[in-house]
């Protein structure tokens, strides 16, 4: 059985610098009776020495290197690299959807002509009736150059006569209309509609069809101030003015309630979509915003019969409960930008008057000199330019 021995020599090897690993432990050092550094390893950084954080030795000590494993997730097996999750799409917003057979059609209507004829043979029926019976006056007759007729009264035949002619007469007045230029009726007969008039003049319509005037001129409506935020999220008020008109009128009138609150829930929405930003700062951005609302309102106004050509913010101004800090905010942003003009102005001044000093050989300066001077015409133009009445 053999033994091994530690074999010594008399001449020692030359040491190397790099101090030897120390074995993992919390165990001390017993040649310098210090602690062990610790390494930060990380998976995508480099190596990070503690103790260059935490300088508690004035010398270097043998460094151990000690492994921070990144923790698992729910689902992660060791040695797999982790899943990345693909980005979902955003969903479309549904559209609103409108009965088909809800389109605007014309509605037949007949010349006023038509009604007023109407009319008139129904009133010479009722008059002619009256005859008949024996109830125009004799007076009435003579002026009339009717010839003197006893009659016979009322009977059921003159009722009935009576009755024809005033229901003649009161269809042929009763649906006599005018038509006016920029305006339009949605005609309804129990529930159902039967068409829309855009013909102007005087025209006859049916009087037992309900009538509903609808504007279909191009018009234009300034908002009242509406809650809306700028690009990095501070509350504004902004009025917009859209122009707008109706060009179904069916859907306008019997696909919404009230087209007109309706469009003005679609700026309000397109408002709290869009950032915009305050009048006068970009000008660039003010016409994205007010073409991105346009696209955003017209979008939601068509499947209603609203036709939207334009919003435009007129007026954009902070909110009450953030006007005074912003205001603040941009007094003081003005101020040091005058601030700096000013001292560059002033810097490249001195630097100016210096260099001709110089160049031109009128004075002789060294460095201690040369700080006097640039020190004392900084203070003299700043003092120049900050009371420019004196």
């Amino acid at each position: 059985m053999s033994t091994n021995t530690t074999s010594t020599t008399s001449s020692p090897e030359p040491q190397s610098t790099v101090p030897a690993p120390v074995p993992e432990g919390p165990a001390v050092t017993a040649a310098t009776g210090q602690r062990p550094a610790r390494l930060i390893h990380n998976e995508a950084t480099t190596e990070i020495p503690v103790h260059l954080l935490f300088r508690d030795d004035p010398d270097p000590v043998p460094v151990r290197p000690a492994v921070v494993a990144r923790r698992q997730g729910l689902g992660e097996r060791s040695g797999e690299r982790p899943s990345t999750r693909r980005p979902v799409a955003a969903r479309p917003r549904p559209a609103p959807r409108i009965d088909p057979e809800l389109t605007e059609r014309p509605a037949r209507v007949l010349p006023g002509a038509a009604g007023v004829a109407a009319g008139l043979c129904g009133a010479a029926g009722c008059a002619a009736t009256s005859w008949w019976a024996g109830l125009v006056p004799p007076l009435a007759a003579q002026a009339l150059g009717l010839p003197v007729y006893a009659g016979t009264g009322l009977g059921p035949a003159q009722w009935a006569a009576y009755a024809a002619a005033g229901a003649l007469g009161m269809f042929g007045f009763g649906g006599l209309a005018r038509g006016r230029t920029g305006r339009a009726w949605v005609l309804g007969l129990f529930g159902r509609y039967r068409g829309t008039v855009r013909r102007t003049g005087l025209m006859w319509v049916n009087p037992l069809l309900l009538r509903r005037r609808v504007d279909v001129r191009l018009r234009h409506w300034r908002s009242e101030p509406m809650p809306a935020a700028d690009g990095n999220g501070v509350a504004l008020r902004a009025v917009t003015l859209v122009v707008w008109r109706v060009r179904d009128t069916a859907k306008a009138t019997l696909g919404v309630e009230d087209h007109e609150t309706y469009l003005r829930a679609c700026v309000e929405a397109a408002l709290a979509r869009v950032p915009v930003e305050p009048l006068g700062t970009v000008r660039s951005s003010a016409d994205v915003a007010g073409d991105t609302l346009t696209r955003l309102v017209a979008a939601d106004a068509e499947p209603v019969g609203l036709e939207v050509f334009s919003v435009r913010p007129v007026r954009v101004e902070y909110a009450p409960e953030v006007a005074a800090a912003m205001h603040r905010r941009r007094i003081a942003a003005l101020d040091a930008a005058q601030r700096a003009s000013v001292l560059t102005s002033v810097v490249d001044s001195v630097e100016d008057t210096v260099t001709r000093l110089t160049v031109r050989g009128l004075v002789e300066l060294d460095d201690y000199e040369r700080k006097v001077l640039v020190k004392d015409l900084t203070v003299a133009f700043c003092a120049g330019r900050g009371n420019p009445g004196a």
